[in-house]
């Protein structure tokens, strides 16, 4: 929107009226150029109190330096560990949006997928707010470029980005001429159980990152890169490995993914022992850890690249 204009009273005489021609047109031309610095974000003031409401989103700010000025995350953030000192504002779907407001940010950012359920209710607060793309591989790296712009880190964004891909290129050097077999890479199931599973669709930036460890996507295309999938679909697919994240709980309530497994005996990943649990927090998250999962990745389906011998 254009600043107001205030033109000059209509009691001025008829000899000033020239000037005042004059001055009115510098006027509309510096609105028009304030106007388009605004919608570029060029007169947009660096934010000082940023809120995160993605644990993805928070590690980038991390890895651009600015972290500093993070005042509060969502409840899944764990890195880095200093979040553990920042209030919590709720979850994916359920921010907080009274917690928020009183914390006076002067930036939200949260994922495309998150916009749905905050854009509009932060607009209405008069909070400004910054949605990133999360799906794809390249969508990463427009998140690292896009948070870089909001909080004016751009050099530190583009080195971040250039360390990522120079790693990940490492990973897919490794890997570009081996067997690529097939993986199914669940990201969720009921605990203690295979019903209710969702895993990694091509589309999706960890089908990317499988086809960069050396392996392929079993599962079929799906818009929001992943599908939810029965025992007797994964039977068809029959995958000969099985990459399997476990969120819940450690220690003596933990769950034994091998015998979960055990349930679906006919499958080639549980008869040839290629199932790999993992619990590492970072993997599902679209950030620069995303070469970090690309490696570990690269090590379960192709140990033999990293001197581990073949399974």
């Amino acid at each position: 929107m254009k600043p107001p204009i205030h033109a000059d009273s209509r009691g001025s005489i008829r000899r000033k009226s020239a000037s005042i021609g004059v001055h009115r047109r510098f006027l509309l031309s510096a609105a028009f150029l304030m106007s388009g610095a605004l919608r570029a974000g060029v007169a947009q003031p660096l934010p000082r109190r940023i809120v995160s409401v993605s644990p993805n989103v928070t590690e980038i700010l991390y890895g651009i330096g600015a972290f500093d000025r993070v005042v509060a995350v969502s409840d899944y953030c764990t890195y880095p560990p200093a979040v553990q000192n920042l209030p919590r504002v709720g979850g994916w779907e359920n921010s907080n949006l009274e917690k928020i407001a009183a914390l006076r940010p002067d930036l939200v950012i949260l994922t495309d997928a998150q916009a749905p359920f905050l854009e509009d209710k932060l607009r209405d607060l008069g909070i400004r707010s910054v949605a990133v793309p999360t799906r794809s591989l390249a969508d990463i790296f427009v998140s690292i470029d896009e948070i870089g712009r909001a909080t004016g880190t751009q050099a530190r964004a583009a080195d971040l980005a250039r360390r990522t891909r120079a790693s990940l290129d490492n990973t897919r050097a490794l890997t570009r001429n081996l067997p690529r077999p097939s993986v199914l890479f669940v990201v969720d199931r009921t605990p203690g159980t295979l019903r209710d599973m969702t895993v990694a669709a091509q589309g999706s930036f960890l089908a990317d990152l499988i086809d960069i460890a050396g392996g392929r996507i079993t599962a079929a295309p799906a818009k929001s890169g992943y599908l939810n999938v029965s025992k007797d679909a994964i039977l068809t697919l029959d995958p000969e490995v099985i990459i399997d994240l476990v969120h819940w709980s450690k220690g003596r309530f933990a769950e034994h993914p091998e015998l979960v497994w055990h349930d679906l005996p006919e499958l080639r990943a549980v008869r040839e022992g290629r199932l790999c649990p993992l619990r590492d927090e970072f993997l599902p998250h679209a950030s620069q850890f995303v070469a970090d999962t690309a490696k570990l990745l690269a090590k379960l389906i192709h140990p033999e690249a990293f001197g581990g011998g073949t399974k």
